[in-house]
């Protein structure tokens, strides 16, 4: 006998909806996993591409440095006797083939040893971590200033596009990244320091706030740090003014880059669909800009923050040494002055396994705001 078939209204229980376990994922939830799995994987190779990134630096730099000799020569050539100078050359190793040089060379890094300097019989290692905070610190307010006057001035560009602000605002990011470091620093100490008066020439701090923030136990060598750590406010005013020229003078350099490109990408943004649409409910264009405009705009400037980091640390070695700022910048100079090639080559090492893992970190911000670069 035929069963009646159901009412249209008695809904039909199939097996793949009576039990939820057997289910297949839903889209949802493949798109969750395919994203999981495709962010680890871009992270892996992020972070992987750090090691060939410093190998190919640490030997190009080794490499340029024996192209005059071995660095013994180079450094004390013509101020040693011709058999002290062999005998130092044999002691130290570089009589040998240059392979086996690249080789314990690469070794030595691996371990954390540097080497020793040759015009001044220091550990390269120590020498990188008490000069280091400094450059540091110089990089963080050189970024500083670069979002400070970058970012607002790239957003009013936008906003004024293709008036007279505008085109005044284009052309002073061109002179920004367009000027050299060290004549933007020379123009400010002129003016700041020896026309005005108000702010000192050189240093890091002066010298009776440098023997405070001497005394303080384990000091950071970030001066700012030890400053709010001895509690003094006349510590901590003298080292910003003593930051304030050299971090203006380095940050304008990325300030420039910044504001041309949030003045793109806003430009672009503001003939989003969604823009448009919030445009015709009357929503002003100042808060068009400001509200709604700015966040994606500032996804390439994420981006491209790893580049900044060295161009910045480039930029150092012309900063310190226009505002005798003790970093590595200064030192790198004073010790290629010196053709103290054993010092060059740990300091710039160095800087190297910085812009890499500057790199790595904002790849992994950039992924991390925006799912597109992951793919």
């Amino acid at each position: 006998m035929l069963c009646p078939p159901p009412p249209k209204d008695t809904p039909v229980v199939t097996a793949t909806t009576a039990d939820p376990g057997l289910s297949p994922a839903s889209p949802a939830t493949t798109r969750r996993a395919r994203s999981g799995g495709s962010l680890g994987r871009y992270i892996l190779i992020r972070f992987l591409l750090i090691f060939p990134t410093v190998f190919i630096l640490v030997t190009t730099v080794f490499l340029f440095m024996r192209l005059t000799g071995d660095p013994l020569t180079a450094a004390l050539g013509g101020r040693l006797p011709a058999d002290q100078l062999a005998e130092r050359i044999h002691a130290a190793g570089y009589d040998r083939p240059l392979i086996v040089q690249y080789f314990e060379y690469l070794g030595q890094i691996v371990r954390g040893d540097f080497g020793t300097t040759i015009t001044d019989n220091q550990p390269v290692a120590e020498l990188l971590l008490h000069y280091g905070g400094a450059t540091l610190e110089l990089a963080i307010y050189a970024l500083l200033i670069a979002f400070i006057v970058g970012i607002p001035l790239g957003m009013i560009a936008a906003a004024v596009r293709d008036r007279w602000g505008d085109a005044v605002l284009r052309v002073f990011a061109i002179l920004c990244y367009a000027t050299p470091v060290f004549f933007a620093g020379l123009l400010l100490k002129l003016i700041f320091s020896v026309w005005l008066g108000v702010l000192p020439t050189s240093g890091r701090a002066s010298p009776r706030v440098e023997i405070t923030l001497g005394r303080l136990d384990s000091p950071t060598g970030i001066y700012l740090i030890d400053a709010i750590r001895s509690g003094s406010a006349n510590a901590i005013g003298d080292v910003l003014a003593h930051a304030l020229l050299p971090g203006i003078a380095l940050g304008l350099l990325t300030a420039g880059v910044f504001l041309r490109l949030v003045r793109t990408n806003v430009i672009g943004t503001l003939s989003m669909p969604y823009i448009d649409a919030a445009r015709s409910r009357g929503i002003r264009e100042t808060r068009l800009v400001s509200k709604h405009a700015y966040k994606p705009a500032l996804i390439p400037i994420i981006t491209v923050i790893g580049m900044q980091i060295a161009m910045l640390l480039g930029g150092a070695v012309l900063t310190e040494t226009t505002f005798e700022w003790q970093g590595l910048g200064f030192q790198l100079s004073h010790y290629l002055g010196a053709r103290d090639f054993v010092a060059v080559q740990g300091i710039v090492a160095l800087l190297a396994v910085i812009v890499a893992v500057t790199n790595f970190v904002v790849d992994i911000i950039a992924a991390l705001i925006d799912p597109r670069v992951r793919y």
